[in-house]
């Protein structure tokens, strides 16, 4: 195998089955460890989520959160090490990459790295037969700063189709690593997430239901047919090779990652603070 620290288009595949949120807050931030020592090559990771899961970021206020409507659900919660506002991760494909902070596509700022990797995500779109844009923040769809879902925040170079919000993404700089993850809606009601909200009223929460609408979409809701997770993933994968230049090697998570993401899950992503 070609040295990790050398070949800079060498990179891992991992594809992990569906997974709680605590599992997989921890083997994120597990790949983005061993990564950043260089005890494995950048990677690619490629997941869902079962059951279904509300994410805040790192630094959202837990009481964004309706504790009570999420258990009348069956569904949990979990604080990501990124920032941004709530997600609620069902009917999607998730992806995640991690590195060393000095890789050539990893390096410089947060917004420098993230837009060469919007570049690969906007071809595996493409790839799916959607018609997506990236646009600068000045640019992007407005939305109220004080929400706390996600998909209504503009960011710089937001991905959208139609106008419209489609892929969230979020990135968080160590001294020695670089994670970014993010989410692809691919079918499904967008609506479910402000049901465990909290809203001063009913009101409130019709209203936060219908603005999500006009400014985010779904896969299905663009194309009109529905997307597998597979297919997606398949897409993903041919477009950051193409993109970004790699040797995808398909691999799985080491011994020293199941153990330190086995740590992190119990120490750290189970407690909600």
């Amino acid at each position: 195998m070609p040295n990790i620290e050398t070949d800079t288009t060498l990179w891992r595949v991992i594809e992990t089955p569906p997974a709680r949120g605590a599992w997989n807050m921890a083997v994120d931030e597990a790949i983005l460890e061993a990564s950043a020592r260089g005890d494995v090559p950048p990677t690619l990771r490629l997941y869902s989520w079962e059951p279904a899961c509300l994410s805040l970021g790192y630094a959202q206020p837990l009481e964004d959160a309706d504790t009570a409507r999420l258990q009348a659900n069956g569904w949990e919660m979990v604080r990501r090490p990124t920032g941004g506002r709530a997600i609620l991760h069902t009917d999607e494909l998730t992806y995640s990459v991690c590195g060393p902070v000095a890789h050539p596509i990893l390096a410089g700022d947060i917004l420098t790295s993230y837009r060469r990797l919007s570049e690969a995500i906007l071809e595996a779109l493409n790839l799916l037969g959607l018609s997506v844009q990236a646009l600068p923040k000045e640019l992007a769809p407005k939305g109220p700063q004080t929400d706390p879902v996600c998909f209504e925040v503009p960011s710089n170079y937001e991905i959208t189709a139609n106008g419209k919000k489609l892929v969230g993404s979020a990135q968080a700089r160590r001294r020695d690593g670089v994670l970014q993850h993010g989410t692809l809606p691919l079918f499904g009601d967008l609506t479910r997430i402000t049901q465990v909200l909290h809203f001063e009223d009913e009101a409130r929460r019709e209203t936060a239901a219908a603005r999500l609408l006009e400014r985010a979409t779904t896969v299905e809701n663009v194309l009109e047919q529905t997307v597998t997770w597979n297919q997606a993933a398949e897409a993903f994968k041919a477009a950051f090779a193409k993109v970004l230049g790699l040797s995808l090697q398909p691999a799985s998570l080491t011994d020293e990652e199941i153990a330190r993401a086995e740590e992190l899950d119990v120490t750290k992503y189970q407690v909600l603070k």
